[in-house]
């Protein structure tokens, strides 16, 4: 187990005020693609200068990295986070831990993590933080009684698990519900669900949906040197079985037959042989591209597409691609999941064979202008504002109640 480094250490800053330190237990690291909690985290620390954020990272899974056939590697530690723009030098920190062994055979290794967190904090300068949980392992963290809130991005009870990891996200998201001071959530659906085992006086979840900044997507930019010539579907998002619907994604491109190419862009987690049927189906995978160069890729498409299984799993989510694709105003053709099912035009709504017809039809087609995004997009400042809020709400209720 990798603990925060010693030399040479970062030099950690004066203590933050009580009040001002948070520490985020994410589900993603902090890399180049950007999600949910690196845009909401940016947008707090640029509103408040004495704001001082430890990002926990994901472990490092040596096991999991070996059964996968990649390079293991141990955790990075802790380390200073990537300079923002608008944003101070030792305000953000992140900390990746590692995982030496799988919890059939160390099952209590949330408790350890929990205490490496702590100690990673206490060299970061962390004073009296306030505890924002994303991964439910962060419920290892409850009994130190911090003010806590924990925020729902998927329903990960609702998604094809083992009885084992079923067995422990249950328990875990059971202690989080119970026992945070704030729940928040993306979408009306997790809202129902996880409100429904909320303690009897416990407050509502609060709705804190994804946003987007508009402006960035919608400032022309080149063509990307990688996208294929002609006519093009495109596709941003992480490639995993639990979203993507690998048949459908299949027959969409044998239905295009060399008249367009169906492109998917982003971190691939699918097995071997669903990377396989799409390679031979000349589906055209371009990996992780950092959030600077998404833009591009969905200008340049001729119809972006959402191929997602719809089941209760996706029916939690509030896809940050539904934000992006309005923005940047292209035709989208969506399989009727949460979000894309109730949007109006340029979104069309389609499954099985008619989702195949219907991207044939926009790349066939003459390419059509963008059109202008929806008024009332939510932009990431204003959700960050929310976020703000339900967090100062999760310290007022801690104080009250201790």
């Amino acid at each position: 187990m990798t603990a925060p480094p010693s030399a040479p250490a970062p030099t950690p800053p004066s203590a933050a005020a009580p009040g001002e330190s948070l520490i985020v237990v994410s589900l993603e690291p902090w890399d180049e693609v950007w999600r949910r909690n690196q845009y909401l985290v940016t947008e707090l620390l640029r509103a408040d200068p004495a704001l001082t954020v430890l990002f926990v990272e994901p472990p490092a899974d040596v096991t999991y990295a070996a059964l996968r056939r990649t390079t293991p590697r141990p955790g990075r530690g802790l380390r200073h986070g990537p300079a923002l723009d608008g944003v101070g030098p030792d305000r953000l920190w992140l900390y990746e831990p590692t995982k030496t062994l799988p919890r059939k055979v160390a099952p209590r290794y949330d408790d350890r993590r929990a205490h490496r967190v702590l100690r990673a904090a206490r060299h970061a300068g962390l004073a009296d933080p306030t505890l924002w949980v994303n991964d439910v392992g962060g419920a290892a963290l409850l009994d130190e009684r911090l003010p806590t809130l924990y925020d729902v991005t998927d329903d990960w009870l609702a998604a094809a698990r083992t009885p084992d990891e079923t067995d422990r996200l249950t328990r875990a998201e059971g202690a989080l519900l119970a026992r945070a001071d704030v729940v928040t959530v993306c979408s009306p659906a997790l809202g129902a669900s996880k409100g429904a085992g909320r303690p009897a006086g416990a407050p509502a979840p609060v709705l804190v949906t994804n946003g987007v900044d508009a402006a960035r997507y919608r400032d022309p930019v080149a063509r990307p040197h990688d996208l294929p010539p002609g006519r093009t579907a495109v596709y941003v998002g992480t490639l995993h079985a639990d979203r993507l619907d690998v048949d459908l994604c299949v027959a969409t491109s044998q239905a295009l037959d060399g008249d367009g190419t169906l492109v998917l862009v982003g971190p691939v987690a699918l097995e071997a042989d669903d990377v396989r049927r799409l390679r031979e189906a000349e589906v055209v995978l371009l990996g992780p591209r950092p959030r600077d160069a998404v833009p591009a890729y969905l200008q340049h498409a001729d119809v972006l597409v959402v191929p997602h299984v719809v089941d209760a799993f996706t029916d939690s989510l509030d896809p940050i691609k539904l934000y992006e694709y309005l923005a940047v105003g292209r035709p989208v053709v969506s399989t009727p999941v949460a979000g894309f099912r109730d949007a109006a035009a340029p979104v069309t709504v389609a499954k099985g064979a008619e989702f195949a017809t219907a991207v044939v039809d926009s790349t066939a087609g003459p390419r059509v202008a963008a059109v202008e995004p929806p008024a009332d997009l939510p932009t990431w400042p204003r959700q960050a504002e929310l976020m703000r809020d339900a967090l100062r709400d999760a310290r007022r209720r801690s104080a009250t109640s201790r």
